[in-house]
């Protein structure tokens, strides 16, 4: 079980981990080993997300986030498997983390008198600069 937060946990058998071959440095060992990691999670179908969670975590998942549902992550910033496996598989935790933090609610304020007062005022001088605008009339 991979622990994202104290009441989600991910069982190992539903992330998919693929191995291929990562752009970048590497000498003449690069175009034979399979270091990058393309890491999916069926985020829709998991039994350890609730709708809401999944829902928050469309946004943050963005264009990671296939139309069934699937996150795709793609890991190729070291040179080792293991070390972008792990990368990958933070990256994961840390979005669903993110998604797990309801958001605030947010408070309805009222203006304040005097902010009031002060928008009626520079409407009234913009609406005086208007007005003095355009053709001389004949007495001018």
């Amino acid at each position: 079980m991979i622990r994202v937060t104290d009441t989600i946990s991910l069982n190992e058998n539903e992330i998919e981990e693929d191995f291929i071959r990562s752009p970048g440095p590497g000498g003449q060992h690069v175009n034979k080993t399979e270091s990058a990691v393309q890491l999916r999670f069926n985020a829709r179908r998991s039994p350890a997300l609730s709708n809401t969670i999944y829902l928050r975590l469309v946004p943050l998942a963005g264009n990671r986030l296939t139309k069934d549902g699937v996150i795709v992550i793609t890991a190729n910033q070291y040179r080792e498997r293991e070390r972008n496996r792990e990368d990958a598989l933070n990256r994961l935790i840390e979005m669903i983390q993110a998604a797990a933090i309801p958001p605030r609610r947010r408070r309805a304020t009222k203006p304040t008198k005097w902010s009031k007062e002060r928008r009626l005022e520079s409407k009234q001088r913009k609406g005086e600069t208007k007005k003095h605008r355009g053709r001389p009339g004949l007495s001018d």
